[in-house]
């Protein structure tokens, strides 16, 4: 196995794979009253800054969007492709609203991760809560995202489908070649369809930008924010960026800003790991347990269920199959939060007949692919920018090496294939350069900052968190779990001080654990 990035889901996906909201949206539409000055606009951008909202149906805004109940409202804003050349082409940004329903303090923007998550359906994350009380709940896509024009698109379903079919574990000579050629093909792919005048600026630089837009379109002196997983680390520029217009942030599965991206990587194989072994110990207890009684023993025959996959697919009600890749993405997706272990231990039971097609639903829901075939863009989105947000790893003993480690931090996805050698990442073929590198945020004047940090979390692990509050001066708040984020989740030991801290500014007096 290689070691490409581990995409970090949207919280909302990974958390709701059988849950459906009630459909139907706003049909009315409404104009934001004419604003006469920008809110802190940059010379030149004033006509983005100053622009009104015009609010209506959610319904051709996606399928999220399309599920969200009566009386949220969806738009679009315009903003530069370029803010460098804010008199150049433009985009439009994706967002929903669900009005405060009593004494408004602002609105409250929340991104779900990713990168390439679509965030337009969060605008009810909080119901039930003092927040839709006190805010405007904010969703957005990200340019180039979801239901943002244009959208990052760089395969047809068709194509997608035969990738995730593909052999990508094959450490021979000729099996690394293949891989790359794999890469170079999907870059150029991208290149062509989507053009690399959006690839080059479609990464968290250009996205805080788009925030700030939106904070004054929307009336706010200061922001509001609550920033998921890769969300945390648009939340973490936000804050370099604009200090003195954060009124209050908080970040949950932190990635840490100055952490080399492969050091993230092993240190996701690692969290999956003890996702993974927690997963053994709870599954050992129940009768259907495909990985036995043991959990010591779950590894060898967790890899001795799966491995045959490699040459042929199981069996599916789906005419696709189950490849060894989707088996492992089924199962990686399943490990995200106690909750899908019911339909993780269930699709491994399946696997031990033959069939498919439990880990086939967990793999189509980590990429994007729908009933009907059609795939959103989120993984297309989520390589467009990751590949401009980092440095390339181009040396082929650094990737080499870096396969060797990942095998080492998660034996669980170790297929036994390793040669010494490895492909490098497709990051290595993209045809824009990268905008972002590892550094110590520089944060003046930032007001202070809350980040959430869960002790077994499989994909942001603990001490990002830790460092994270550290780095930007902030307060931590720390949730004793296996599970990738967990602010309103119900778990009132951390949705209380988080409600607190956003109604009234003031974070915790001390760091809080639960």
């Amino acid at each position: 196995m290689s070691s490409p990035s581990l995409r970090v889901p949207a919280r909302a996906v990974a958390l709701t794979a059988a849950v459906l909201l009630a459909a139907g949206c706003s049909t009315t539409t409404e104009t934001a009253p004419p604003r006469t000055s920008p809110i802190g606009a940059p010379a030149g951008l004033e006509r983005f800054y100053a622009q009104q909202v015009q609010w209506g149906s959610c319904r051709d805004y996606g399928p999220d969007a399309e599920q969200l109940p009566r009386g949220v409202q969806c738009a679009r804003i315009t903003v530069p492709l370029d803010y460098d050349d804010p008199n150049g082409e433009t985009i439009t940004v994706a967002i929903s609203r669900s009005p405060a329903s009593g004494q408004r303090i602002g609105s409250l923007l929340v991104n779900p991760g990713g990168p390439g998550a679509a965030g337009i359906g969060l605008a009810t994350v909080a119901d039930g809560t003092e927040l839709t009380d006190r805010f405007d709940m904010i969703g957005f896509d990200p340019r180039g995202v979801g239901a943002s024009e244009p959208a990052v698109r760089c395969r047809t379903d068709a194509e997608a489908d035969a990738d995730r079919a593909s052999d990508d574990g094959d450490m021979s000579p000729e099996g690394i070649a293949r891989t790359e050629q794999r890469h170079r093909d999907y870059a150029g792919a991208c290149a062509q369809r989507a053009g690399t005048g959006l690839l080059a600026h479609v990464g968290t630089r250009e996205v805080v930008r788009d925030i700030d837009v939106l904070r004054s379109v929307l009336g706010d002196e200061k922001l509001n924010y609550l920033g998921f997983s890769y969300g945390t680390r648009i939340g973490t520029l936000y804050a370099e960026t604009f200090p003195d217009r954060v009124r209050t942030m908080v970040l949950d599965g932190a990635l840490d800003p100055e952490q080399d991206p492969l050091d993230e990587v092993l240190l996701q194989a690692a969290g999956f790991q003890t996702a993974f072994d927690a997963f053994a110990a709870d599954c050992a207890r129940h009768d259907d347990c495909a990985l036995g009684t043991d959990p010591v023993a779950a590894v060898g025959r967790f890899r001795a269920l799966v491995d045959p996959l490699i040459a042929a697919p199981a069996e599916t009600t789906d005419p696709r199959g189950l490849s060894h890749r989707d088996a492992i993405t089924g199962v990686q997706q399943g490990l995200y939060s106690p909750r899908l272990w019911g339909s993780l231990r269930a699709g491994l039971a399946a696997l031990t007949e033959g069939r498919g097609d439990t880990l086939l639903l967990l793999a189509d829901l980590y990429e994007g692919r729908g009933d009907d075939g059609t795939y959103t863009n989120s993984t297309d989105a989520f390589n467009a920018i990751r590949c401009v947000d980092d440095p390339p790893v181009t040396d082929a003993a650094v990737a080499a090496e870096a396969d060797r480690l990942y095998r080492q931090a998660a034996p669980f996805l170790d297929d036994g294939r390793a040669s010494g050698a490895a492909p490098r990442d497709l990051c290595a073929f993209w045809p824009v350069p990268h905008t972002g590198e590892p550094h110590t945020p520089d944060v003046p004047g930032l007001p202070t900052v809350l980040v959430v940090s869960t002790t077994e979390d499989p994909a942001t692990p603990y001490q990002a968190g830790v460092d994270l509050a550290r780095q930007l001066g902030g307060a931590l708040v720390t949730f004793t779990g296996t599970q990738h984020t967990v602010v309103l989740d119900g778990e009132a030991c951390v949705d209380d001080p988080v409600i607190r801290y956003f109604v009234t500014g003031q974070a915790p007096a001390a760091d809080p654990r639960c």
